[in-house]
């Protein structure tokens, strides 16, 4: 089983985070690079090969790139050239890295097709699908704001092969209300990479969703059922840990390991 986690949620350095997940003996990391050390501007050519070694010096992988810059994603058109243009310059970190996957949010797709963010997200993720196979990259969103049926239904329509899934299995839980064990099975044909998160929907509160986040193992997702429904998939990549909450998040990600060491172990995952 190839466990992961997010390094900034260490809220350390970038370098001592990933030291860190070096020392908790976790396999993978996924950061951030929208900003800070890791923005692509930031990063020339030597500093990309620098970092590429430093990683594999740690005897990490780095399993993804974060290249989520916020907001309402692909379905604002004032900002969507220039969501376009950094998403690309991620892209191209990544390739530059070794790294084959772009995790980012596209933004809440809505029901109705014909819906103005529906057809901004159906006319621009094709552009960035294609630049990202053009670079060996695929461009994963992750899970959450929308059902899992519903998100298929918009990537099935676009039929781009650069464009794939981040599997979150909390933000369904948390957001969107629904079983993400079931969504595995939905989404299963573009899934890349998932997260280990967990958390409970609270109740709806002047019209606004509510949720807290949780530890590993405390909170809806049936984590048994979720490994065991990603094995029968087909799945084999990392299960990355993401704790972006907390007093102690050295603590929680370090139960959150022992947590999936201890599934995995039971669901016969290696």
């Amino acid at each position: 089983m190839k466990i992961g986690v997010i390094p900034d949620c260490f809220r350390l350095p970038v370098k001592d985070s990933f030291r860190k997940a070096a020392e908790l003996k976790i396999e993978g990391i996924q950061p951030y690079a929208t900003g800070g050390e890791l923005d692509p501007a930031n990063l020339s050519h030597t500093g990309r090969e620098h970092l590429a070694s430093f990683v594999r010096g740690l005897g990490l992988t780095i399993s993804a790139l974060v290249g989520d810059f916020g907001g309402p994603g692909f379905t604002d058109s004032k900002t969507l050239e220039w969501r376009i243009g950094r998403t690309k310059e991620v892209i191209d970190l990544a390739r530059d890295l070794g790294v084959g996957i772009v995790t980012t949010h596209i933004g809440t797709v809505p029901e109705d097709p014909s819906a103005p963010e529906w057809k901004l997200m159906a006319g621009s993720l094709p552009e960035v699908g294609t630049y990202a196979v053009s670079r060996n990259v695929v461009l994963a969103t992750e899970t959450g704001p929308e059902t899992a049926e519903l998100l298929k239904k918009l990537l099935d329509s676009i039929g781009n092969p650069g464009l794939k899934v981040n599997f979150d299995p909390a933000n369904l839980v948390m957001v969107a209300g629904v079983n993400p064990v079931k969504a595995v099975y939905t989404l299963a044909d573009y899934i890349v990479h998932t997260h280990a998160k967990d958390g409970i929907k609270l109740p709806d509160r002047d019209g606004r969703k509510e949720w807290r986040e949780t530890p590993l193992g405390q909170g809806h997702v049936d984590f048994p059922a979720y490994l065991k429904a990603l094995r029968e998939t087909g799945y084999d990549g990392f299960y990355t840990i993401e704790r972006e909450v907390g007093e102690n998040p050295l603590e929680d990600i370090r139960m959150a390991r022992d947590f999936l060491r201890r599934i995995g172990a039971e669901e016969g995952i290696g």
